[in-house]
């Protein structure tokens, strides 16, 4: 969730951007002509410069992060996925003077894979992914991802697409919508939100971000709305994860990154809610583990880890950052290096 707008522009500040730089430079970073990792990484653009490393920024966002990597190394490549057309033109614009050392493609993050085969880059050295919903989705009244605004019930990513947030509550059966908003929510009160939008789409369809919001505020019992902040906010989260298939997209791109990235390759994943750093933390697990069979005296090579984590458990942002950067407060860091080719 890159926060903010452009820096030139309404001050934009990528999140964790130090860390992210200091986690990623060694797989970039190049020496006698390679990179750090001594494999020969494809460019995307240019075939003729097999050593230039690549960097994927998988949720390009406005581009905070990618315009700081590119800055810190001059040889790197960049290839820069999302599905928001409107990020895409942005981060455009705000990289254009690194020429062709960067390639957009408007692409959600589990198509990596054919992307990448595409542009016939067969790996990339460094991945990151800067998961959730970016400042300008949310600042943009009419993308209607805000409680905040009264805007159409849309929360659509990429406005190409036609499944909307309106779809969703005025179409979808009640114990769906329970289900939704409980799994992807963390809502204790999905029932009764679930029922209460039955009766209101019955009445009339909902189609705006306001009248949602009081009819959720209404569904749960006061005594429960005096503490936590807006109580729409887990429905509206819900909705956004539906609406867009966030945590299935996830399952499927972060092992699909991993794949790509060499011996000496890094992948750092920024997240913000409990459930997709969840699924990080699983995944990342699984590559770090030894699963040499537990009866046997020795590990086995062919099952020793194929990554390292470089984060001891989710990292943090700093007081600091979350002071003058509130919507930083949620995110959590992990990071890993591969260490060992695939068998």
């Amino acid at each position: 969730m890159d926060v903010g707008d452009h820096a030139a522009e309404a001050g934009h500040v990528p999140v964790m951007l130090d860390r992210v730089l200091e986690l990623l430079a060694p797989a970039v970073q190049v020496t006698g002509g390679g990179a750090a990792s001594g494999r020969d990484p494809v460019s995307a653009r240019d075939p003729g410069s097999a050593r230039d490393p690549v960097y994927v920024d998988a949720t390009l966002g406005m581009g905070g992060h990618a315009e700081a990597m590119l800055e810190a190394h001059p040889q790197l490549r960049l290839i820069g996925l999302d599905r928001d057309t409107t990020a895409l033109d942005r981060s455009a614009a705000r990289l254009a003077r690194f020429g062709d050392r960067v390639t957009l493609e408007h692409a959600v993050y589990d198509e990596l894979p054919g992307v990448l085969e595409r542009l016939g880059v067969a790996e990339v050295d460094a991945v990151l992914f800067d998961l959730g919903v970016s400042s300008p989705q949310l600042d943009e009244a009419d993308r209607g991802f805000a409680y905040s605004y009264d805007a159409p019930l849309d929360m659509r990513m990429d406005r190409t697409q036609s499944l909307t947030a309106a779809d969703v509550v005025n179409g979808y059966p009640a114990a769906e919508l329970a289900r939704i908003l409980r799994e992807y929510g963390e809502e204790r009160f999905a029932q009764r939100i679930a029922s209460a939008i039955l009766r209101e789409r019955e009445r009339e369809p909902l189609d705006s971000t306001r009248r949602l919001a009081d009819l959720v505020r209404t569904s749960i019992p006061a005594a429960t709305r005096r503490t936590g902040g807006n109580p729409a906010k887990r429905t509206f989260q819900a909705l956004r994860i539906e609406v867009n298939g966030e945590l299935e997209t996830w399952r499927r791109a972060l092992p699909a990154a991993l794949d790509a990235l060499p011996v000496g390759g890094r992948i750092v994943v920024l997240s913000y809610h409990s459930l997709e750093d969840r699924i990080t933390k699983q995944v990342l697990a699984q590559q770090s583990a030894d699963t040499t069979p537990p009866d046997l005296p020795v590990p086995l090579p062919e099952h020793q880890p194929r990554f390292r984590l470089l984060t001891r458990g989710a990292e943090l942002p700093s007081d600091e950052e979350t002071t003058t950067n509130p919507r930083a407060g949620s995110v959590r860091m992990r990071a890993a290096e591969r260490v060992r080719e695939a068998t």
